[in-house]
């Protein structure tokens, strides 16, 4: 028997980064946006744990127990007295180390068809609580859709959404470390005083009327501008995104995948043409949200 779990990326519609907290971790407003790019995670019994990954840029895919996907069935197995024994297979289709939560989804899609395959009979509960484990972002690969993540993201709380939002994504041709752009988010705001981060109404309330032209007037990153400091030319991939008419343009979460926010498929075609043309990223992929969280897909 084998269980295979479909989980999506997202995007970050809004990222409010608060201070630095004496534990390391920066305080969040984090409205996350599952759209239709997705891994699928299949396990079945196995002698003993393992993983392996096929799609894009498998390679740089970790296949140890640092996998978030084999974290995820350790964790699991640890609560229900069993071993962990199983293969874990991904296939990706989320670009890896793009800042759209790939590894985050891993791990969640693993949980779920763990749970499902051994039976446990996790709570809903029990198993977002087994994700804040793993990481910030891996609950809401869980849950999808929309929702708001407080705390360091993890605490999340479920959003409206009215409508279909259609994105272009352009991943660069190196990666970004996710911890040194909050080192230099916080070196840029040194001797400054940053707000507590909050959810913006105007972009929660263009989210659940679905208005395209209102989510793009709202949308934000504040660590944006660490990651155009650590990585300058992503403001050539930002300009050319709007130059082809994306309604708006940033960077996703701690980057380096760059979103645009577009009205329609048609205008996902011409961003994604021009993005292609003027050689300013590596690969380019159109998708819409919200989509569904991990879903179970075969048996």
């Amino acid at each position: 028997m084998s269980v295979t779990v479909r989980v999506p990326a997202k995007v970050n519609v809004q990222l409010a980064v608060g201070a630095a907290r004496p534990d390391g971790f920066h305080d969040l407003a984090n409205v996350f946006l599952a759209v239709g790019l997705y891994d699928e995670i299949t396990v079945t019994p196995a002698g003993e744990l393992r993983v392996t990954c096929e799609g894009p840029d498998a390679d740089q895919v970790p296949l140890d127990r640092t996998n978030l996907a084999a974290r995820a069935a350790i964790a699991l197995a640890e609560r229900y007295g069993r071993i962990p024994d199983v293969h874990v297979h991904i296939a990706k289709d989320i670009p890896v180390a793009g800042g759209m939560a790939g590894g985050s989804a891993d791990g969640a899609g693993a949980l779920v068809a763990c749970d499902a395959l051994w039976g446990t009979g996790a709570s809903r509960e029990e198993l977002l609580d087994i994700c804040a484990e793993l990481g910030s972002d891996v609950p809401f690969s869980l849950v999808g859709g929309a929702a708001l993540g407080i705390g360091r993201g993890e605490q999340l709380t479920p959003l409206e959404v009215g409508g279909t939002f259609h994105w272009v994504f352009a991943m660069a041709g190196r990666g970004l470390s996710t911890p040194a752009v909050f080192r230099e988010f916080d070196r840029l705001g040194e001797g400054t005083d940053i707000p507590e981060p909050v959810a913006s109404q105007e972009l929660l309330a263009a989210l659940a009327k679905g208005d395209p032209d209102a989510l793009a007037a709202a949308v934000s990153n504040d660590l944006q501008p660490a990651a155009l400091s650590l990585f300058p030319e992503l403001a050539g991939t930002l300009a050319t995104g709007r130059a082809a008419g994306a309604l708006a343009a940033l960077v996703s979460g701690s980057g380096p995948t760059t979103a645009f926010l577009v009205r329609d498929p048609e205008s996902a075609a011409a961003v994604a043409q021009a993005l292609v043309a003027s050689g300013t990223c590596r690969t380019v992929r159109t998708a819409s949200g919200p989509a569904p969280g991990a879903t179970v897909v075969g048996r």
